[in-house]
């Protein structure tokens, strides 16, 4: 994965430049795709109007007793007709069917996708076939160089240029799936405190994610309880070392939680706490 993404940053730097053309490009080609459509017609038309034109004054030029002189004409002269009929039978419906021309707001967004070519590269309609395709059009090869904690990258691309890349290796047991340091610490805490589906609940509300962003549930956080060695809250261990919580403190004292709280801060009395979360989640 971090190969994936070296590369692919290194190739959008390089297609970078070209973005720009590229969205002037669209919107010239955008304004421009019914024009020769039109002026192709409206050729075309003239052109058969004017042999229409002409084969008619062939008709009246012709002495009526030859007959089958003027039967030719004539039929020749309807043929032209109907060639001018449909040719502005196409010309209307090619009309009907010209784009209208863009908005500013749809130029700004044209514009602004050819300047971020980054967001092109990760939209969902770009396919992983499309942008393999896209390597392997700019280029030859990629060699890799295993060190013990570095890996070298060569890019050599079409044309014979080359740049050099490093990548840090993963440690022993590490993968991109990691949950940050600071929600390992507060479920370090949590759990001498409360038990793992209460500890759920706290990281929900608080807005935390697993590192796959996935909501917590019990059964997540006895998971990764174990997988960090961290022991299960026990029925009991907070009155064994005499701890309360805000509420419980509160409760106990007859008092609101917030006058807890600056009692606490103030040092007015024997009171001793500390902060695992916001007091108001």
């Amino acid at each position: 994965m971090r190969i994936d993404a070296v590369v692919s940053a290194e190739v959008l730097s390089a297609f970078a430049p070209l973005g720009l053309d590229a969205a002037l490009q669209a919107i010239a080609d955008r304004e421009r795709a019914g024009g020769e459509r039109l002026q192709h017609i409206e050729l075309e038309l003239g052109q058969a109007r004017y042999e229409a034109a002409r084969a008619h004054r062939q008709y009246d030029a012709v002495d009526p007793e030859n007959r089958q002189v003027a039967g030719d004409l004539e039929r020749r002269w309807n043929e032209r007709l109907a060639e001018v009929a449909r040719l502005e039978d196409d010309l209307r419906i090619a009309h009907a069917k010209q784009p209208p021309a863009l908005t500013d707001a749809e130029r700004a967004e044209i514009f602004g996708l050819g300047t971020d070519v980054e967001r092109l590269w990760s939209h969902p309609a770009a396919s992983v076939a499309t942008r393999k395709r896209i390597l392997r059009a700019v280029l030859e090869e990629i060699i890799v160089t295993v060190e013990p904690v570095v890996l070298h990258l060569k890019l050599h691309w079409k044309g014979g240029d080359h740049t050099m890349l490093e990548v840090v290796k993963n440690r022993a047991e590490q993968h991109r799936w990691k949950t940050n340091a600071s929600t390992e610490q507060l479920i370090r805490d949590l759990a001498r405190l409360l038990p793992d589906g209460s500890i759920a609940s706290v990281l929900n509300r608080l807005g935390t994610r697993t590192a796959k962003g996935n909501t917590w549930t019990q059964q997540r956080v006895c998971v990764f309880r174990n997988d960090h060695n961290i022991p299960v809250y026990r029925d009991g261990e907070r009155a064994e070392r005499g701890d309360l919580i805000l509420h419980e403190a509160a409760s106990r004292l007859g008092l609101s939680k917030m006058t807890v709280v600056r009692w606490c801060l103030a040092g007015k009395t024997e009171l001793r706490g500390r902060t695992v979360c916001d007091p108001g989640d």
